[in-house]
């Protein structure tokens, strides 16, 4: 069975967990703070915070943010529930906005249409690794005096009009699960610009307290810390980081292979009138954390009947984009969301297999059976 998706994890990633364990430093320390500068210097930040997840992460971007009760944050509902999540973890509302189908992303002029006077922020989602339009969602949150969070779960090693993910805004959060490009088991990242943001997330990260254990053991002097103000323990552990700082070295390896594999199906499939292929609008380079092909009206089969089908060849998938709004969790205050575009989009998409490295015969297999199955 060909899998939908597996991270790229070998020696070097094991030493570097092996050598941490041994060094007996295993919690958050100093392969934390290495694995955020060489973070912050990838993306092109003047910061980066490491923490447990990126659930972790759009919480506390939340909670810096001033978000609470009584607010408003547009998001998308085609996301993994967790962005929706983040905002309700505050007592704040979840406002869904539709997508743009080409690219997954919110329509913007959607966006504007749902903005009240308790509209706090905007969640932008670079979804599946396709940067959303940072220029224009900034100039509309100017307008309507809203801020910005960016749910970049997807998004590391992607690029907005030349520059990385991560660089362009106060807020973005990252994803390091094994479906992600790159991995620590599990794990998020924020970057920031705001050096008082970045001090506050790490407070707020460590129970709201004042000393870090690193800074205690490396001081002369007897330090008895201080809990500032409630916090979480919301720490990645010096283990992950040190895979991840060997996984972040062969972040541009990566999305280059994870290119050209996309760039392969693009080609392969170009010709076929019932389906959509993923859109890269201009100024933007995507990761292609995932390859999402929309079936049309017009195709011969459904998508559940193509995922079993392709599963019986031998072929893992996976449906498109979920939508919180429809999840039973949601169904309390989500009765009267319509949301057409998003719904559409969600039920006829498929997930195709693509990770590093993936033998040039498996991507050919993936090729020939969707396309035997769908044209």
């Amino acid at each position: 069975m060909i899998p939908i998706a597996k991270p790229f994890v070998n020696e070097a990633e094991a030493q570097a967990a092996y050598d941490t364990i041994l060094s007996g430093w295993i919690t958050q320390g100093p392969r934390v703070a290495e694995f955020e500068e060489k973070f912050a210097a990838y993306t092109g930040a003047a910061y980066a915070v490491a923490l447990s997840n990126c659930t972790t992460a759009l919480h506390l971007c939340m909670i810096v943010s001033g978000i609470g009760p009584g607010d408003e944050v547009i998001c998308p509902s085609l996301s993994y529930i967790a962005s929706s999540n983040s905002i309700l973890y505050v007592g704040a509302t979840p406002v869904f906005a539709e997508i743009d189908p080409s690219n997954y992303n919110l329509d913007i002029k959607d966006v504007e249409r749902r903005i009240t006077p308790k509209t706090r922020a905007i969640l932008l989602v670079h979804q599946i690794g396709m940067p959303a339009d940072i220029d224009a969602f900034t100039q509309l949150a100017k307008k309507h005096n809203l801020l910005i969070i960016e749910d970049a779960a997807c998004a590391i090693g992607s690029e907005y009009k030349g520059k990385r993910i991560g660089s362009h805004g106060d807020l973005v959060c990252f994803s390091f699960h094994p479906r992600k490009v790159i991995s620590t088991g599990d794990g998020g990242m924020i970057t920031t610009s705001n050096k008082e943001l970045a001090e506050r997330l790490k407070l707020l990260r460590q129970h709201g307290m004042s000393v870090n254990a690193a800074a205690r053991h490396q001081s002369s002097k007897i330090i008895f810390e201080e809990h500032v103000e409630i916090g979480y323990n919301y720490r990645l552990t010096d283990i992950q980081a040190a895979v991840g700082i060997q996984q972040l070295a062969k972040l541009d390896q990566i999305v280059k292979e994870r290119r050209e594999i996309a760039y392969q199906y693009h080609e392969a499939f170009s010709k076929i009138d019932c389906i959509e292929l993923p859109y890269e609008p201009e100024g933007c380079f995507s990761n292609y954390q995932s390859y999402s092909v929309l079936l049309k009206e017009n195709c011969k089969v459904s998508r559940n009947d193509l995922m079993q089908q392709m599963m019986d060849a031998g072929v893992s998938t996976r449906r498109g984009v979920m939508t919180s709004h429809r999840e039973p969790a949601y169904a309390h205050f989500c009765q009267n969301v319509s949301l057409p575009v998003t719904e559409r989009v969600s039920d006829n998409s498929i997930i195709l297999p693509l990770y590093v490295p993936m033998l040039q015969e498996d991507v050919q297999k993936v090729i020939e059976v969707f396309t035997r199955l769908v044209s």
